[in-house]
């Protein structure tokens, strides 16, 4: 079975009491990232349940960020590309 794009969906809910998040997730591409970080890291991340479109994960809270845009000016934009040719240039 297969979901269209729009129902490959993520969702991470977690509350003030508790220490962890849970994950759900039925996008092939999250569902990848996290099983990797489970093989990798069996103490933190942890695969709860399974079916055969989705998958739910629990983490630490605290691994759940939010970051706020990042803004740079059109000058640092001209120097990351100018090094970023360099960088290519050079291999």
């Amino acid at each position: 079975m297969t979901l269209s794009k729009y129902e490959q969906e993520t969702i991470i809910t977690f509350n003030a009491e508790e220490k962890t998040a849970e994950i759900y997730t039925a996008d092939p591409v999250q569902i990848r990232r996290l099983d990797s970080l489970c093989t990798e890291f069996p103490d933190t991340y942890k695969l709860k349940k399974q079916s055969e479109i989705s998958k739910n994960y629990t983490v630490p809270k605290e691994y759940i960020s939010f970051r706020k845009p990042r803004v740079i000016s059109e000058q640092q934009r001209e120097r990351l590309i100018e090094n970023l040719k360099k960088a290519r240039g050079e291999r």
